[in-house]
């Protein structure tokens, strides 16, 4: 089962986001087989979403910006090099990762080498989000630079789409802006604990309601959005 940090109910601050995510990983994670790469696995909170996979391995990079006690790394690789060999595994998963990756077009050439030929790799990854596992957040990605990333390191593109659109991007930052200043930066509402579970409690989940009830009522695009989701697959 995910746990509701990363398939959250409404009444989450990060519910757009993460509902997002959880639904595009959900719809394709069940296609995937064989010996799976979780790169930049973190806590792995997607694993129980990819019930036909054989073997689950997690790497990731022991960086400053990110804590990784109690999380279930299998192996830790160096920001360049992954410790794999060539035509390792069939399939490989990556979220919300990329815009920590300060050289991206080589990794994506690791990704490559250790994919087997025709493998497919599952990656989301943020168009417009707030600095975040400060100081390694290097990039956000238009649809255009992943499409030419990608192909440039020998894969082809099976599947994009965007998660979210104009309104829930705005919404989205809104929510964490209150949830993340207000607590912490108002004097108001830092100092009593009260205030605090009013705005946690009360405020974000009504928010939150009004603007799922509301949206659809209103005018928007998807040329702001939250994620990018693609599926590739290795080509050469």
């Amino acid at each position: 089962m995910v746990n509701k940090e990363f398939n959250p109910s409404i009444s989450h601050p990060l519910f757009f986001i993460r509902k997002g995510l959880y639904t595009n990983i959900l719809k394709f994670a069940p296609n995937f087989k064989g010996k799976l790469l979780d790169f930049g696995c973190g806590a792995k909170p997607y694993k129980d979403l990819f019930v036909n996979v054989e073997e689950y391995i997690g790497v990731d990079y022991n960086s400053e910006g990110h804590s990784h006690q109690d999380e279930a790394i299998d192996f830790y690789y160096d920001g360049e090099v992954l410790p794999f060999e060539d035509n390792s595994f069939d399939s490989i998963f990556t979220s919300e990762v990329f815009e920590h990756v300060f050289r991206l077009h080589q990794i994506l050439k690791e990704l490559n080498r250790v994919l087997k030929k025709n493998g497919q790799i599952l990656i989301t990854c943020p168009f417009v989000w707030e600095e975040h596992e400060v100081p390694n957040d290097y990039a956000r990605y238009s649809q255009f630079a992943l499409k030419d990333l990608i192909t440039k390191a020998g894969f082809e593109i099976v599947t994009f789409k965007k998660s979210g659109n104009t309104l829930q991007a705005i919404h989205q930052l809104f929510i964490v802006y209150i949830n993340d200043y207000w607590l912490h930066n108002v004097i108001f509402f830092s100092r009593f604990n009260f205030f605090k579970k009013v705005i946690r409690q009360i405020v974000v989940p009504m928010l939150n309601i009004i603007f799922y009830f509301s949206q659809k009522a209103l005018p928007s695009n998807d040329k702001l959005y939250l994620n990018n989701i693609l599926l590739i697959k290795k080509c050469n």
